[in-house]
């Protein structure tokens, strides 16, 4: 066992994702073997033990909590949605009362996000709370957000989210004093749009690690820990750069193949090959954890197999055991403290 959560209990939504109750059972079971955490796996009860009565559960705490209903990946969220006692609403449900530290689901975002929401609350200080990404850079990792809840921001949302991005990588990636940056078309404090030259100005005077704007490539280049944006922008980002991850792995593979002497050095750096294909591998972050509610909950992608199902428990996990949401409201207040105008006292 590796990195061990053991005692951290994670509610698992599953019958999330493109794959079914299978893959999210098969996940499931993977990560409390790995990792030691306690699991209550929420859904069709009857589904959910069949597919346990496959695995080797010796050793491991794992429940199961019938869920009539579920949230179809391609459904639009509405009122009737929210009313179902889906997976994610019973899951969430669950860690309200206490009975879990955490929730995973590769199910529907949108119904993720509005459930944990309107369910568990947002943080004090806190307006919007956002979707969070980490990606691989060449020195490390980039936390991005928001990367799809929020399409549209206010100034106040993006300092939030600069907030909350820099606890998540100091306290759960221990990134010493991350580097903040804010997603523009350039890096000159007078480029951008009316929002990100008013949102500089306010992070400029924050009490953050704040480097300005960056661009695009920086986000890959090391040179900031931290990215903030609009959910649209970061959705677009974060959708792009997954692709790439695995159209560089495919077209590295289709040149050697054309090329006889290049499939002996690849035998030869096969183990290299193999690092780098973990290493941009999107799988072995596991999910996007939403940032700003009361609670933990980690969101997957749709398309998470089993090893990506079992790296977003881990992630629900340590998102859980760094106990960041209290830091998050002392500092948002903080924030809140220093834009507040100081008042000219006259004698």
């Amino acid at each position: 066992m590796s990195r061990s959560l053991t005692g951290v209990r994670v509610a698992v939504d599953a019958m999330g994702g493109d794959f079914g109750v299978s893959v999210a059972v098969a996940g499931s079971v993977s990560a409390a073997r790995r990792y030691g955490v306690s699991l209550t796996l929420v859904g069709r009860e009857a589904a959910v033990r069949s597919e346990l009565t496959k695995a080797d559960l010796s050793g491991l705490v794992v429940s199961v909590v019938d869920a009539p209903e579920e949230v179809g990946m391609a459904e639009k969220v509405g009122r009737p949605t929210l009313k179902k006692r889906s997976s994610i609403l019973i899951g969430i449900e669950i860690v309200e009362r206490g009975e879990a530290d955490a929730f995973f689901s590769a199910g529907n975002t949108a119904a993720c996000w509005t459930i944990a929401k309107t369910r568990l609350g947002t943080l004090t200080e806190i307006d919007r709370p956002a979707l969070t990404a980490v990606v691989p850079n060449i020195k490390g990792k980039t936390v991005l957000l928001d990367v799809g809840a929020n399409a549209t921001c206010k100034v106040r949302h993006l300092e939030e989210f600069a907030v909350m991005g820099s606890l998540y990588a100091e306290e759960v990636l221990k990134i010493a004093t991350p580097r903040v940056g804010l997603m523009s078309m350039g890096e000159e404090e007078s480029k951008g749009t009316d929002l990100t030259r008013e949102v500089h100005a306010a992070l400029k005077d924050s009490h953050l690690n704040f480097i300005g704007n960056v661009e695009g490539h920086e986000i890959f280049n090391g040179e900031a820990d931290v990215v903030v944006m609009d959910g649209f922008t970061g959705n677009a980002i974060l959708k792009s750069s997954e692709t790439l991850a695995s159209s560089i792995v495919f077209m590295l593979k289709e040149e050697i193949r054309k090329r006889p002497l290049a499939m002996v050095g690849a035998l030869l750096a096969s183990g290299a090959f193999e690092a780098l294909k973990r290493r941009i591998d999107p799988r072995e972050v596991g999910g996007a954890p939403l940032l700003g509610i009361k609670g933990c909950c980690v969101i997957g992608h749709g398309k998470s197999d089993e090893m990506a199902i079992c790296e977003g428990i881990r992630m629900a996990g340590e998102f859980s055991k760094s106990g960041i949401n209290s830091k998050i409201t002392v500092e948002v207040a903080r924030l809140s403290r220093l834009s507040e105008p100081t008042e000219t006292v006259v004698s």
